[in-house]
């Protein structure tokens, strides 16, 4: 797996930029760069069970590996979501079952410095390397305005 990473220069205090990344509605928002409607289900507390998840039952179910409130958030993926249910693990699965996504937020003079690091199998590379990107400046958007 490679570990891929993404910054960006937020002018919006770590508090604004926290919950412009994890409540329900801003969720949905920036994460709709990857996939329409795309939305989360869990209680959001370390150690949780979290649902990534597309309108029509796709996504993964991961788990909240790490939680520091307006510093860092990190997801440990797990395995596939088909028709709302989770899938056993199998090949193309477990190349990227124990990847990991983290989310820091730093103060700065101006705001927040926001990093994002994950784990991709290759053949996701590019796909992420187009979306991210996108997607923080939605978070970006929605911190600022």
């Amino acid at each position: 797996m490679d570990k891929i990473k993404f910054t960006i220069e937020i002018n919006a205090p770590r508090e604004k930029v926290w919950s412009s990344l994890w409540e329900d509605a801003n969720y949905r928002n920036w994460t709709s760069a990857f996939t329409e409607g795309s939305y989360a289900e869990s209680d959001w507390n370390e150690g949780s069970k979290i649902l990534f998840l597309t309108p029509k039952g796709a996504g993964m179910y991961s788990k909240i590996e790490k939680k520091v409130a307006n510093e860092m958030m990190s997801f440990k993926h797990l395995g596939e979501i088909k028709d709302f249910k989770e899938l056993p693990k199998d090949d193309k699965s477990a190349s990227w079952s124990g990847s990991c996504e983290n989310y820091y937020l730093k103060s700065t003079d101006n705001g927040t410095h926001l990093t994002v690091e994950l784990d991709v199998v290759p053949e996701f590379a590019d796909y992420f390397n187009d979306m991210f990107p996108k997607a923080l400046k939605k978070v970006k958007e929605i911190a600022e305005g």
